[in-house]
């Protein structure tokens, strides 16, 4: 029997490195095996990945050599930052150039880098539509990731520059779900204006990263871009009130308005959801959903992944 080839997952425990480990593990062709890489493998959520039959070790994005013994032996690395735990673009872009060296010095064939647009490429820091953060950042969480991208060029790793989308689980884990309005009616509120807004479900990410995986050498490179659904708030409202039962309007939420809500990073992602719609043709060709398909057969439409998950969204 052949020798499967390991995929070194990053991010594991995480959204999307999660749902690649289990896209993997559940792949009938059986190609590919998953390794988890987390900081610490006791905890629950990796000793279910190992139950799953994973193999899991240790690894630390802030330890560039413990990435290099992880990354040892893998055919492929998926790499990918967590911003939101620290707030840090100069952090993230820092963990970014540790992956990408360690991908190289263990010799890996195939690097997956989960990456974002460099906003500045399209609203300069000079721009006055949306407030500029940190001094030199339009959208931070994006921005970094973007610069990022040449740190994995500069180091020879052979990579795919993977653009993912809003994730349908922010309904059920961040509070962006419909809420009731004083008269009892259900508003779904986001500051996407009136345009196309891509989106995806997580299992998606990790299903479609395996297909890019599959593919190899041709999508080296590249920028690929996966949703599940180019969507204006007004359908996705009319989707969560077929699966709800009772009728949900969309409010299109002013994006400054947003950036006040006084949460840590509503100025981020409130110019992030500004970006999304003041460059929204550019944003979602990138997320081109036949290419999406393509990867991942069984890509799940919204209506599909509300009718699996709508009880999960807590109604406020």
């Amino acid at each position: 029997m052949p020798t499967k080839k390991i995929i070194a997952v990053l991010g594991a425990t995480g959204a999307q490195g999660g749902g690649l480990v289990r896209a993997i593990l559940a792949d009938a062709s059986g190609e590919f095996a998953a390794r988890a890489i987390t900081r610490d493998v006791n905890s629950e959520k990796a000793r279910a990945l190992a139950q799953l039959g994973a193999e899991v070790v240790a690894g630390d994005v802030d330890d560039e050599a413990s990435l290099a013994r992880a990354f040892a032996g893998a055919h492929g690395a998926f790499c990918v930052t967590f911003f939101w735990a620290h707030f840090s673009p100069e952090k993230e872009y820092a963990e970014a150039g540790a992956m990408a060296r360690a991908a190289k010095a263990a010799g890996v064939r195939h690097v997956i880098w989960s990456t974002l647009e460099d906003t500045r490429r399209w609203i300069p820091l000079s721009d006055p539509r949306m407030p500029t953060l940190q001094k030199k950042y339009k959208v931070p969480h994006f921005d970094a990731k973007g610069e990022a991208n040449a740190l994995f060029t500069a180091a020879g790793v052979p990579t795919t520059f993977f653009h993912t989308s809003f994730y349908w689980e922010n309904l059920i884990y961040f509070g962006m779900g419909p809420r009731k309005g004083a008269d009892g009616k259900l508003v779904f509120a986001l500051p996407i204006g009136e345009r196309k807004f891509p989106s995806i479900a997580t299992e998606d990410i990790g299903r479609c990263a395996l297909g890019v995986f599959r593919q190899g050498t041709p999508l080296v490179g590249r920028n690929v871009g996966v949703a599940g659904a180019h969507l204006t708030g007004h359908e996705m409202a009319a989707a969560l009130g077929r699966a709800l039962g009772e009728p949900v309007t969309f409010y299109p939420m002013p994006f400054d308005a947003y950036r006040k809500l006084g949460f840590p990073g509503a100025d981020d992602l409130g110019n992030m959801f500004q970006f999304n719609h003041d460059c929204a043709e550019d944003f979602c060709r990138l997320r081109n959903l036949e290419f999406s398909r393509s990867v991942n057969p069984a890509l799940q439409s919204f209506d599909a992944w509300l009718a699996v998950n709508k009880s999960r969204i807590p109604i406020q």
